[in-house]
């Protein structure tokens, strides 16, 4: 494939693919800037819940993109079968997860929730909305398998869609239901507060996943054959299980070390922490561009692997680098440009907020430079099986270095929010560099035959 052939269909996969992961954030987001208006106290308990909640939807898309690795190197194979196990094996693994999380959230959440804060004003608000919104888990674990089969196939519209179709549901049931509504003497109702937060995404996910349901009955292109109950169906469970819980390990400990971060700022003062609750969201969604352009990057590699048309594989990895860097800017350019309005998107916070998040806005801004570089090396890497290496940098970069560091200057040093947040782009930085020689070996060294040992049914 030329590189311009390469780019083309990157492109054409990576625009929804971004879009998709902005609407995603956006259930999150929404719930965020609806509650705003009810205070600091509302907002930090959903800060800190919709923390949980991200972490549990992180794994599972985690799993769902090892997932879309194996059905991206069946649809390059034509391989009807294997996409068809691929699938199957994705949705009672993605399941099976999602059931365990559902549980411990239901059996543990008040343990859990004083684990986090030890504010009794919090517990409550952060209880009531865990309690409505651990069902979005479920949902999620089936919306996700189904999303890595169209991004599989290079149907990534229909996933975007999906989500065009569950946004205005969200935003406007989610408004409803926090602030109440009265229409007349007989249709009216109480606002539910963070409650009313929950309800509405959950209404609003299992709307998407209908659809999503429904345009896989449909599809022409694609016919789901139920499995039969065999020990082959078992045996492929096993290997894709083998085979993606390193992809999502990977992820999931990036995930889950962002999560550790916002509960070390949830130690900050309270505007302070605030300040960073605010950011946040808007950080994972505008680096949805850059992830966008991974993915897609990572689904014409696993492609190409299961077809056998390897020739033009450096020269297009490089491009991908090339192009990640260009959008990484851009990216970095738009937080600029939030950092001067955010004041008139959240214009109800205390002043000590407002100062936190000038103090927090050029860390913010550097950020996706440096990450959009990590992010396209790892994901292409994955495609190539390089996945027990990227662990080893992403934990290394992470957990042995950056959040030991952060919780010393947060709970030692007692420093401010610019050295607490600075710790996230530091982190990058040291990972930049051992990402980069990984990437120029393991390219080099790539052939036939390991791409044949990727191949598995």
């Amino acid at each position: 494939m030329s590189s311009q052939s390469y780019v083309k269909k990157n492109f054409s996969l990576a625009w929804p693919l971004a879009l998709n992961g902005l609407l995603m954030q956006s259930m999150l987001m929404i719930d965020t800037l609806l509650v705003s208006p009810l205070g600091e106290i509302p907002l930090a308990a959903i800060g800190i819940a919709t923390t949980i909640v991200a972490a549990v939807l992180g794994i599972q898309m985690a799993l769902a993109n090892g997932t879309q690795l194996v059905l991206s190197r069946a649809v390059g194979a034509n391989n009807q079968v294997s996409l068809n196990k691929g699938l199957c094996s994705g949705f009672f693994i993605n399941g099976a997860i999602a059931v365990i999380f559902w549980a411990i959230l239901t059996l543990f959440d008040r343990p859990l929730i004083a684990l986090l804060t030890d504010d009794m004003n919090l517990h409550r608000e952060i209880a009531e909305y865990l309690n409505i919104s651990k069902y979005i888990i479920l949902f999620t674990a089936i919306t996700q398998v189904m999303i890595a089969l169209f991004n599989g196939l290079g149907k990534t519209k229909v996933p975007f869609k999906g989500y065009l179709i569950e946004l205005p549901i969200n935003a406007i049931l989610s408004y409803l239901l926090i602030h109440g509504y009265h229409l007349s003497a007989e249709i009216n109702s109480v606002g539910l507060g963070v409650q009313g937060a929950a309800i509405g995404s959950v209404i609003a996910i299992t709307v998407r996943m209908i659809y999503l349901g429904l345009y896989i009955h449909l599809d022409s292109d694609f016919t789901f054959t139920p499995p039969s109950n065999d020990s082959n169906m078992l045996a492929n469970i096993r290997a894709h299980f083998i085979e993606i819980f390193p992809v999502a390990a990977n992820v999931t400990i990036l995930l889950i070390g962002a999560t550790i971060y916002q509960l070390l700022y949830s130690q900050l003062a309270i505007n302070a922490y605030v300040a960073i609750t605010l950011v946040m969201p808007w950080i994972r969604a505008g680096t949805q561009f850059i992830a966008a352009w991974s993915h897609s990057s990572a689904i014409t590699v696993s492609q190409a692997i299961g077809s056998k048309k390897m020739d033009d594989l450096v020269k297009n990895v490089d491009t991908s680098i090339d192009i990640a860097v260009v959008i990484s800017v851009l990216c970095a350019v738009l937080f600029a440009i939030l950092s001067l309005f955010i004041d008139q998107i959240y214009p109800e916070l205390d002043q000590a907020t407002y100062q936190a998040l000038t103090i927090i806005a050029p860390l913010y801004i550097f950020l996706p430079i440096v990450r959009g570089y990590n992010t396209v090396h790892g994901n292409i890497l994955r495609a190539v099986g390089q996945t027990t290496a990227v662990f080893k940098i992403n934990f290394t970069g992470q957990w042995v270095i950056s959040i030991p560091l952060c919780a010393f200057l947060i709970l030692g040093l007692d420093a401010s929010i610019f050295w607490a947040f600075a710790i996230q782009p530091f982190e990058e930085i040291v990972k930049a560099l051992p990402f980069r020689q990984l990437a120029r070996k393991s390219l080099k060294e790539f052939d036939q035959e390991k791409a044949q040992k990727l191949m598995y049914d």
